[in-house]
């Protein structure tokens, strides 16, 4: 066995953690080899161009304060476009807006005069926002974890608060709508919505994926190819074939990969995402509508055209979130929303252009965690593990389990100690 083929690690998945662990090993003086069953980078972050509007697949954002993002990541050449850092509540038939005058003045008398919110919420936000930023995200996934709703409650808010604000905004967030989600993921989006921007990049949330690979110059991408198992030393593909490594980090489901692994598997958080051309904007400025009624199936829209991404279309470019299950056929889904759109948003022109049904939205993980030792992705001696499965459902998550894997693997083969 030549040198170079003992010393390759393979890379199983092209998304985030996967490109992360590559250019960590790429700045070691590796070539790694990735092995990706699309036609593309991103696994799950991905983008479309559709009778020339750019699709995201789900609404992706990427929050600016995330500590690894602004380590790998090139933000001035994503060009990235800020969403303004609040909401619009569709309630009973009336719009009301809910933002941050701290970041943005023009949210300040939509926000004191808001009903949605009373003034003891409003009060409570600022403590709340005072606690967390001197909180560090390691304090915050050292707390010990209850329900984000338990959290909420005890931490004082209104049931009006909570029920047309932290319901909506976070069900777009966590992609259940009964704030189930642990109260570290609340805290740590909330920390990081109060220390930096909600953006997206000019070409789509799939621009993110396409600079990591940029960056890699020794790394070789076989797309299409589709992995049926991993054995210690040994890749087998669909096609039959065998490649020989000492070195695989599986950056993607290892479950089904695995022997023993098969009754392990990850649950997934699900939501529908479709896409819609309007005349006008209901909402005129790049933020976030939210539907705060029990019975409207939608959750939240954007309008992608508000914040000058990409190439134009000759309408609005209109996205609609669904999180709550349901059990109707593909026409009458569309039927629904499209009444949802009219009924609860006051949108009546409404042209379908593309239905996205994400099944593998978001890990659903019973306990979540901020960091993970070098070792933790350690497998076997020759399996690595990375993902955001491993901690938690961000693209941080991803990009620090991803830098890990890479991390053990390079001192393994260096002959170093691997301990941590």
């Amino acid at each position: 066995m030549r040198e170079k083929e003992i010393n390759t690690v393979h890379i199983l998945g092209a998304g985030i953690s996967g490109l992360i662990a590559a250019l960590v090993l790429e700045e070691k003086g590796y070539a790694p080899v990735i092995y990706e069953v699309a036609d593309r980078v991103g696994g799950r972050v991905k983008t479309d161009i559709y009778k020339g509007y750019q699709l995201d697949h789900g609404f992706q954002i990427l929050l600016g304060a995330y500590p690894k993002a602004k380590q790998y990541l090139d933000y001035e050449a994503l060009e990235l476009q800020e969403i303004l850092p609040g909401a619009v509540i569709f309630s009973k038939g009336k719009k009301f807006t809910l933002g941050d005058p701290l970041r943005a003045i023009s949210f300040l008398w939509p926000t004191l005069s808001s009903s949605v919110a009373t003034i003891g919420d409003k009060l409570k936000i600022l403590r709340l926002y005072l606690k967390l930023k001197n909180k560090t995200l390691t304090e915050i996934f050292e707390d010990e974890e209850r329900t984000t709703f338990t959290y909420l409650k005890e931490f004082g808010f209104s049931d009006r608060m909570i029920n047309q604000f932290f319901k909506p905004f976070f069900t777009g967030i966590f992609l259940e709508p009964h704030l189930e989600t642990s109260s570290r993921m609340f805290e740590y989006v909330f920390k990081l919505f109060g220390e930096g921007s909600a953006m997206l990049p000019k070409n789509g949330i799939a621009a993110i994926p396409e600079q990591l690979k940029n960056k890699l110059k020794q790394t070789t991408f076989k797309f299409n190819t589709t992995v049926e198992k991993v054995e210690e030393e040994a890749i087998y593909l669909s096609d039959g074939s065998k490649v020989y490594s000492k070195n695989t980090i599986i950056a993607t489901t290892a479950n089904n990969l695995v022997s023993n692994l098969r009754n392990q598997g990850t649950q997934w958080k699900s939501c529908i995402n479709f896409y819609f051309e309007t005349a006008q904007r209901k909402i005129d400025k790049p933020i976030i509508g939210l539907i705060a009624d029990e019975n409207a199936l939608i959750n939240n829209i954007f309008y992608h055209n508000s914040i000058k991404t990409g190439q134009k279309g000759a309408r609005e470019l209109l996205s609609v979130t669904i999180v709550k299950p349901n059990n109707l056929d593909e026409k009458q889904l569309l039927e629904r929303v499209i009444s949802d759109l009219k009924n609860y948003c006051g949108i009546v022109d409404a042209t379908f252009l593309k239905r996205y049904t994400i099944k593998k939205a978001l890990p659903d993980l019973p306990s979540l965690n901020y960091e993970l030792a070098p070792t933790e992705t350690q497998l076997t001696s020759g399996i690595f593990l990375a993902g955001d499965q491993l901690l938690n459902g961000s693209l941080n998550a991803a990009m620090i389990s991803g830098e890990r894997a890479a991390l053990v693997v390079i001192k393994k083969m260096e002959g170093g100690t691997i301990t941590g």
